[in-house]
């Protein structure tokens, strides 16, 4: 797998910037966020999962290493109520609008940008590679423009045990490629022939890598003892129009805006969306009725892969009948014995 192509020193270079987004759909710059902010967010980050059970607690906090009996996954009820406590924190919101993030994008849109609220963390136990992300495009679950790029960083350094991201260089092109449910962050992955043209580096705390809403990628299985955790922050220019979904909060139905901010002081970020004159655009259910059509069917016959498609049926579906019949699926696949695919692992 050949590496990151670097993109660090044309950060200043507006156009060598944008033809290079527009040729290969991502950019990788090193060091362009301050460390010592990120290490600070990771600690108040695993201060909450020790709370939550997923840090080891007879080894130091810093090392992160995971306590695999809380082993959980979004949007399991036990992972969204550590991960709400995470997302109240002011440090984790404000990291999307460094100076340092914020620039980079205006100047690679060309204008004013909006970060998008519904800012995701990622909390990856090790060991559990059956959960690792599969290859998938942001915009099904985005939508609103297309034109809507991830700004993807790890809060620690990750060498190649623990994994990381790696992408398709120029699948940005190709349109919105065949998926099916599958384990994982966001319960779909792609089921086109992706060929062998990835493109991976270790990534170090302060690294950033961004890829446009239809490049494909993928995560790389977190391996050894250590806790995995990134930010997706998603920018797009301010006059482009923008799903209401991603207005609300990603831990949602665990946490709303008024939980989000009921402890922070008086501070610019909140609700900072509603002072801009935005365009909105409708989400398109299709994608995911699609997907969960698939789901019930592969889980009626017993595939576990339907797993993860169906726990986000179940816990945020609008539909009573479909959030039911989820949860009537999810018991029989978990009557299967093969305990890769139970809720606890």
């Amino acid at each position: 797998m050949q590496p990151f192509l670097d993109s660090t020193d044309i950060i200043n270079n507006p156009e060598e910037m944008s033809q290079r987004a527009s040729r290969d759909g991502y950019l990788y710059i090193r060091g362009l966020l301050p460390r010592d902010k990120l290490e600070d967010l990771r600690m108040l980050w695993l201060e909450i999962s020790r709370r939550g059970g997923w840090v080891n607690t007879d080894s130091p906090l810093e090392e992160a290493f995971a306590d695999l009996n809380g082993f959980c996954v979004e949007p399991q009820p036990e992972y969204l109520k550590t991960y709400g406590q995470v997302y109240k924190l002011q440090e984790f919101h404000a990291i999307q609008h460094h100076p340092n993030l914020v620039g980079l994008f205006e100047r690679l849109l060309g204008g004013p940008v909006l970060p998008h609220p519904a800012i995701i963390g990622r909390t990856i136990f090790p060991q559990k590679e059956d959960f690792t992300t599969p290859p998938h495009q942001d915009f099904i679950p985005i939508q609103g423009t297309t034109e809507t790029y991830t700004a993807w960083f790890p809060l620690s350094d990750l060498t190649p045990e623990r994994g990381g991201v790696k992408l398709v260089p120029g699948s940005h092109t190709k349109g919105i490629y065949q998926f099916e449910p599958a384990l994982g962050a966001g319960g779909l992955g792609i089921t086109d022939d992706l060929g062998d043209n990835w493109v991976y580096s270790p990534v170090a705390q302060g690294d950033v890598v961004v890829f446009h809403s239809l490049t494909v990628h993928q995560g790389i299985p977190c391996a050894g003892k250590h806790l995995r955790i990134s930010v997706d922050a998603r920018y797009q220019l301010a006059s482009e129009p923008i799903n209401p979904n991603c207005l609300l909060p990603h831990a949602r139905p665990e946490v709303n805006w008024e939980d989000v901010y009921q402890d922070w002081p008086e501070t610019d970020l909140k609700y900072y969306w509603k002072r801009l004159n935005l365009k909105t655009k409708s989400y398109d259910n299709s994608y995911h009725d699609q997907r969960d059509k698939m789901a019930f069917e592969m889980a009626e016959r017993g595939d576990a892969r339907a797993v993860s498609s169906l726990q986000r049926v179940a816990s945020r579906d609008t539909d009573p009948k479909k959030r039911r019949r989820a949860s009537e699926l999810l018991t029989l696949l978990e009557k299967k014995d093969d305990s890769r695919f139970s809720e606890k692992s």
